[in-house]
């Protein structure tokens, strides 16, 4: 078998083709590319069978991932994340079947190693020597590391208010590091401009095509994980929104493969009400988004004004009878403590904010009690310490410990 079944590109808007052996950015119709494969013919050789003795990580898929020669392939033993029974937390909601798909203890820290994995693997194939990206902190920390692995150069932007750990993950790797007073859309400016002058691989969200297929893996390992059965709800928190394409783009490959024949899971978009541009084109039946304006959130991977793929987010929703909810940064703030006094589990702002999704759905009924329910944790707690403010008694030597 082919190590990859990868026959094209084709621009969800005009459809028109691409070839893959290229590097490719957007189509020149100004849309995002998606990437293709010989799904019929796949579908002859592969069985689940076949992940029998393969390696614990996204790469087992490989045959329905855009590398086509094994020793382009960059890792750092990314993939095959935890799916987390949440059964106190569930009991709390009201929900029988909740689970966690925890992204917190991948390389990096967060799910954007996934993305980085598949994307700095296909530009080093395509013989990418330097990229350049805008980013909210951990899409960038993950590129960077994972560029310096491969060997390419990379040139990263990021809002000054960007967690500082991320920070510290570019800076540690070599990258060529610039802070903006600003946010995202602001960083992006600042990369489009250096790109289109010393010719850089825009690495930008969506403005390479591979991303997508590095956070699809996600999908793929939830049905694995389910024994090639689908939830009935998935909830993940948006931003960019690559990931909820990734994931429905997994799905539907899945479906076309029979390997899942249950309807698909009805997908939710959650935002922070500070930046809920998807929520509102959702709540308007709109097919794209407007730029939200003062955007503001401590869900900072979240603060994303204007997603250049919120077409395919909104479609990812519509097609799946979704849903897109905007929760507040109290609200969300208040859950991540509750989960981790329920379940043990320390999960990033952008993760409390869809579980809080997930206990509102609940409340108004959209969730039922008997359904299976999936939520992305897309990062670690802890690279977001700013998130917890607590006092601690400070004792002397001879002082007694005090109880709660």
């Amino acid at each position: 078998m082919p190590f990859s079944y990868l026959t094209h590109l084709h621009c969800p808007k005009c459809e028109k083709v691409y070839r893959p052996d290229e590097i490719q950015q957007l189509c020149v119709c100004g849309s995002p590319l998606l990437v293709d494969y010989d799904l019929q013919e796949l579908k002859k050789h592969w069985r689940p069978s076949a992940f029998s003795g393969r390696p614990s990580t996204l790469w087992r898929y490989h045959e329905l991932l855009p590398v086509t020669a094994p020793e382009n392939v960059v890792t750092l033993g990314e993939g095959m994340t935890p799916l987390l029974p949440m059964n106190r937390l569930g009991m709390d909601m009201g929900i029988g079947r909740l689970w966690m798909k925890d992204e917190g203890i991948i390389p990096t820290g967060s799910f954007k190693a996934r993305g980085a994995a598949v994307g700095v693997s296909k530009a080093k194939e395509l013989g990418v020597q330097e990229l350049a990206m805008p980013t909210n902190g951990n899409a960038g920390a993950a590129w960077a590391l994972y560029a310096a692995r491969a060997g390419i150069r990379a040139s990263i932007v990021m809002p000054v208010g960007a967690p500082l750990i991320t920070r510290n993950e570019c800076a540690v790797s070599g990258a060529n590091l610039n802070l903006v007073k600003g946010l995202i859309s602001d960083a992006g400016k600042i990369v489009g401009q250096a790109v289109k002058e010393h010719g850089l691989y825009d690495a930008s969200t969506l403005k390479e095509p591979y991303r997508i297929e590095g956070k699809k893996t996600m999908g793929l390992e939830i049905a694995e994980q389910l024994e090639w059965n689908v939830p009935d709800v998935i909830l993940y928190p948006t931003g960019g929104g690559v990931g909820l394409i990734g994931i429905y783009k997994a799905l539907r490959e899945l479906a076309e493969l029979g390997w899942i024949k249950d309807k698909l899971p009805r997908l939710v978009a959650v935002q922070s009400a500070g930046c809920a541009p998807i929520v509102k084109a959702w709540e308007e039946r709109k097919p794209a988004s407007e730029f939200w304006t003062d955007s503001s959130t401590v869900a900072f991977g979240i603060n994303v004004p204007k997603a250049l793929g919120d077409f395919l987010v909104l479609e990812a929703v519509y097609q799946t009878e979704g849903c897109a909810i905007a929760i507040e940064d109290a609200e969300l703030l208040e859950e991540q403590r509750k989960i981790a006094r329920l379940e043990g589990a320390f999960v990033c702002p952008e993760g409390a904010a869809a579980f809080s999704a997930t206990r509102k759905l609940r409340e108004n009924g959209w969730i039922k009690e008997s359904e299976t329910v999936v939520v992305l944790n897309t990062g670690s707690g802890i690279k977001y310490p700013e998130t917890v403010h607590v006092e601690v008694p400070v004792l002397e030597p001879h002082d007694v410990m005090r109880r709660s």
